[in-house]
């Protein structure tokens, strides 16, 4: 048994506290990682405070994990001592599905094993990266290519492949014009991602002091949603939207902005329903969409991918004992554009 210390959860909506637990032995295909950063996602933030129901505690958050290889297991043979690798937000699947079989692990039939606030197939409760070591199978473990920083790195394990994925999967590529809804966390990433796929990007934002930034990240335009003519000028201009909005908004009115066929995404996750129109989607025959994560496989293209376009998240640095600060500053939206924790600060 390893003991390890983190930071956690005690209860709902409880702040933070350090916190000392067991991780499992190293088995026969198992990877131990010395943990030297991990990203806040704001999700960490919604199990934390049980927003969405069902949140083990106590709980380590954390599920955009970088760290060293400090040992592997008898049977290891993707990773050795010494290699700097990554865990994003689940640790295990089935394996048996037809998702896991296509490399589909989040869609797992049996539901993907979170890396925190899970259970695992002996019903010990998972605990994730503000932690110094976690112990994985090397299946469900990442290489994180040199050419990107550990920091930089952090975010792409949840926010990058959230966006990376649905890109991908729908096909979107040079000549289409792409909107990206919100420029946080997953949003920066987006317009990085979807530029260096070829896209034209145009962030949509609530905010004038989003403009500057979308244009350094790669954007080719930007548009206020709180003017309401912007929704008049944009009416069948894009080919796709990417949603990364969690604030309750209006889908009816994006959806006016997508050509005859054109695709919105979403991948943020608003606390509550959104009453949806039928008629915008009828009359120009187009669709409304959800993506989550990605599999290994595809996280695995992701980091690659980043690393030949030299994409990294920009981040903000802090030691773990300013963590619940960290929180409230994401729910005013006071970072830029994403909190990665420097583990060191637990030794």
């Amino acid at each position: 048994m390893l003991p390890t210390k983190g930071y956690a959860a005690m209860t709902a909506k409880a702040a933070l506290q350090p916190f000392s637990f067991i991780r499992r032995d190293v088995g026969p295909h198992d990877v131990l990682l010395a943990i030297t950063h991990c990203g806040i996602c704001h999700s960490d933030i919604h199990q934390a405070r049980d927003e969405w129901g069902g949140s083990i505690f106590p709980m380590v958050p954390g599920h955009e994990i970088i760290g060293r290889v400090t040992q592997v297991g008898s049977l290891v043979t993707r990773f050795h001592v010494g290699e700097t690798a990554g865990v994003g937000c689940f640790v295990d699947s089935c394996r048996t599905c037809p998702a896991c079989r296509e490399g589909q692990e989040q869609y797992c039939e049996a539901g993907m094993l979170l890396t925190y606030s899970g259970r695992d197939k002996d019903g010990q409760p998972t605990q994730g990266g503000y932690s110094t070591q976690i112990v994985v199978d090397e299946q469900y473990v990442l290489r994180i290519p040199s050419a990107l920083s550990s920091a930089g790195a952090a975010p792409l394990l949840c926010a990058g492949v959230t966006t990376y994925s649905p890109l991908r999967h729908w096909g979107v590529g040079k000549f289409h014009k792409l909107a990206v809804v919100g420029l946080g966390g997953l949003g920066h990433l987006a317009v990085k991602i979807g530029k260096a796929l070829g896209a034209q990007v145009t962030v949509l934002s609530t905010s004038e002091r989003k403009r500057k930034d979308a244009a350094r990240l790669g954007a080719s335009d930007f548009a206020l949603t709180s003017q309401p003519e912007t929704f008049t000028k944009l009416q069948r201009h894009f080919d796709f939207i990417l949603d990364t909005v969690s604030a309750p908004h209006n889908y009816n009115d994006y959806l006016s902005l997508l050509k005859t066929d054109g695709t919105m995404i979403l991948v943020g996750v608003p606390d509550k329903p959104t009453l949806l129109e039928p008629f915008p989607l009828i009359l120009h025959r187009r669709r409304i969409a959800g993506s989550v994560i990605g599999g290994i496989r595809e996280t695995q293209e992701l980091l690659d991918f980043c690393a030949t376009h030299q994409i990294e998240s920009d981040v903000e640095v802090i030691p773990v004992q300013q963590v619940n600060e960290a929180y409230e500053r994401v729910l005013r939206g006071d970072v830029r554009f994403r909190f990665v924790i420097d583990l060191s600060s637990l030794a």
